[in-house]
């Protein structure tokens, strides 16, 4: 059958039959690099790779990266159920909302292994308001007083938080960790028994931590882990686009421009070569 009678009977124009999609080369390298960026983290979906490819230039909403995500084959991470939260019965909810940096800290043990199958203990504290991952330890075991150690070192750094949410762990409840954050005047808020939703910042960081880096890694050795661990840790507050912070990473690095650094070393060039000539007698 020719064309022009089968476009006929199908009652369509030949030109529509005729016509085909033209990509120009720009969406080619963009398509490219969506990809690219979709097998680098491969537990983000189409929102958050546009606010990586916003952040790198590209002008583009994610609309047009959701087709160009779908017509690629990619599929979007599912959705976690919603759970409810314990309210009292006066109808307000028991967990303290963060209002300002060092106003809630809340730290948690994560649980792993290596490829020999031997435990591996994280040890992970965050600021819930600004969604900043302050630490990550790692070892065999960790006990009271590894979590006194890191607490010590991050007050000096990052200041003393006015609030320490956790949950009922020994290592969290033992009587020197109370009495230590009692004289510094810090607040510790115990959640329920048997309700980790109380600690949602805490245990939602531990959920994307398994499932973007534990979940597809095979640790051969502790330090590989505590490599890995760091890097991951470092991409998440400096790169990985929050959906709550309006697609921005929770501590995100500031570039200067290269024409900056030129100029700024050209005037120190300057002023030392200035410098040393006026020093010369």
């Amino acid at each position: 059958m020719s064309e022009r009678r089968a476009c006929k009977v199908l009652e369509i124009y030949r030109s529509s039959h005729r016509y085909s999609v033209k990509t120009t080369d720009k969406e080619d390298v963009l398509v490219a690099r969506m990809v690219e960026l979709a097998t680098q983290y491969g537990r983000y979906g189409y929102r958050r790779i546009t606010a990586l490819l916003q952040t790198e230039g590209w002008i583009i909403n994610h609309k047009r990266v959701e087709r160009l995500w779908r017509q690629e084959g990619l599929k979007v991470p599912q959705r976690q159920p919603k759970r409810r939260r314990l309210w009292l019965n006066d109808g307000s909810c028991v967990r303290l909302r963060p209002q300002y940096r060092n106003h809630v800290w809340s730290y948690d043990f994560v649980q792993t292994h290596t490829h020999d199958s031997r435990i591996v203990r994280l040890l992970t504290i965050i600021d819930e308001y600004t969604r900043e991952c302050l630490a990550i330890d790692i070892g065999r075991k960790l006990k009271k007083e590894d979590v006194l150690e890191r607490l010590t070192s991050l007050f000096v750094c990052r200041g003393i938080p006015e609030h320490i949410r956790s949950d009922n762990g020994s290592e969290f409840t033992a009587k020197a960790v109370r009495s230590w954050l009692q004289r510094l005047g810090i607040k510790t808020l115990y959640i329920e028994p048997g309700s980790p939703w109380e600690n949602g910042y805490i245990e939602s960081f531990n959920g994307k931590l398994r499932d973007e880096l534990l979940n597809g890694e095979i640790f051969d050795t502790l330090f590989e882990a505590k490599v890995l661990v760091e890097r991951w840790r470092r991409e998440y507050n400096h790169i990985r686009p929050h959906s709550s912070l309006g697609y921005k990473p929770p501590a995100p690095e500031a570039v200067m421009p290269i024409d900056s650094l030129l100029l700024f070393g050209s005037a120190t060039l300057h002023l030392s070569t200035t410098a040393t000539q006026n020093s010369v007698p």
